[in-house]
């Protein structure tokens, strides 16, 4: 039962949409199913010097024999869909449940007029006003959409079906652990829980059937919007560092603070992480740039990795070394994603 369920560790914009693409093309997985929240998250991946945004598609998109499914907990907003539907020409190989919530233009408008957005950082793309009626049970649902009509299926099914037959299975979440209503920092935060345990009842897998858990840390945390962010840098000193950064889907710059050891610690208890991958080493340390292999880390960025393992007791098996795709130090031979396994 090979599956693996990807979250981000932090706050968001860890770069998971690099690392699930990255692990698609290498290793082609049957299925990518997309959890979390709905168009409110956007994920970034570069191939060959162009890059690709997605915010409804699996990151998987670019990888031509693996299946792009919705689960039935994300909230879908059938314009922007559609849209990347086109863009990526994957028509023949995306799904969406029957039982997505539709967030439609009423959704859109509530949020970026009735809702708090100085305060709470709001994406303005619906989500929350949709979510709130999801909750009330008088949301519209895909199903009754005409023009998905074509990507209907039973998504849940789908994916128990693949690892019935020992295929491979990706997992994707969205928006990152700290920004769960549950476990972030009320109200600060996202409108349901992101946490992998969360993904994997968005596209309908119970525990049982995950085999590894990755958790995507930064090499740096970041944040958008309001809420604390411990040791938080200002911008002179982000821009200093190099880590000046922007949303996205809203464009908002983020905030910015070092790497912290104790969020990711508890990160790990909160998604039962088996596997770690970090992402722009080469941000912290930029003689790391588009290194692939371990050994040829420069030391202070070896010792940066292997301080987090000590800490956090995890292996990190993919690091993150620029914005190319090929720009991974892969160290995922023994994952369940690992072409030999099963």
């Amino acid at each position: 039962m090979p599956c693996t369920v990807i979250v981000g560790g932090f706050f968001g914009d860890e770069g998971k949409g690099k690392i699930i693409a990255y692990l698609a093309r290498q290793y082609s997985p049957a299925i990518a199913a997309r959890g979390g929240v709905g168009p409110n998250a956007g994920h970034t991946f570069v191939l060959n010097g162009k890059t690709y945004k997605v915010r409804m598609l699996p990151s998987a998109a670019l990888n031509t024999s693996t299946r792009l499914l919705i689960g039935p907990g994300v909230l879908v907003n059938p314009q922007i869909l559609l849209e990347e539907i086109r863009n990526f020409d994957v028509g023949d190989r995306v799904f969406v449940d029957r039982q997505c919530g539709i967030i439609s233009k009423d959704h859109i408008e509530k949020d970026n007029t009735d809702y708090p957005k100085t305060r709470l950082g709001t994406t303005g793309t619906g989500t929350g006003p949709a979510n709130s009626e999801r909750a009330l049970r008088t949301l519209r649902i895909a199903k009754e959409v005409p023009e998905l009509s074509e990507y209907i299926k039973d998504v849940s099914n789908a994916i128990n079906y693949a690892l019935d037959k020992k295929e491979k299975v990706i997992i994707e979440g969205t928006q990152g652990t700290f920004l769960s209503l549950y476990y972030g920092e009320y109200p600060f935060v996202t409108s349901k829980d992101v946490t992998s345990s969360a993904i994997c009842s968005d596209v309908g897998v119970g525990p049982k059937r995950v085999d590894e858990v990755l958790l995507v840390f930064k090499s740096y945390v970041t944040r958008v919007g309001q809420g604390p962010l411990k040791n938080e840098i200002d911008d002179a000193e982000a821009r200093k560092r190099g880590w000046t950064e922007y949303g996205s889907v809203t464009g908002r710059q983020r905030r910015a603070a070092p790497f912290d050891m104790d969020l990711a610690i508890r990160s790990i208890q909160l998604n039962s992480a088996t596997q770690l991958a970090l992402t722009k080493l080469d941000v912290v340390f930029p003689t790391c740039a588009g290194v692939r292999e371990y050994s040829k880390l420069p030391v202070e960025a070896k010792k940066f990795v292997e301080n987090i393992e000590q800490e956090t007791g995890l292996k990190v098996i993919l690091i993150g070394t620029g914005a190319e795709l090929s720009d991974v130090v892969d160290r995922s031979s023994s994952s369940s994603l690992s072409p030999n396994s099963v």
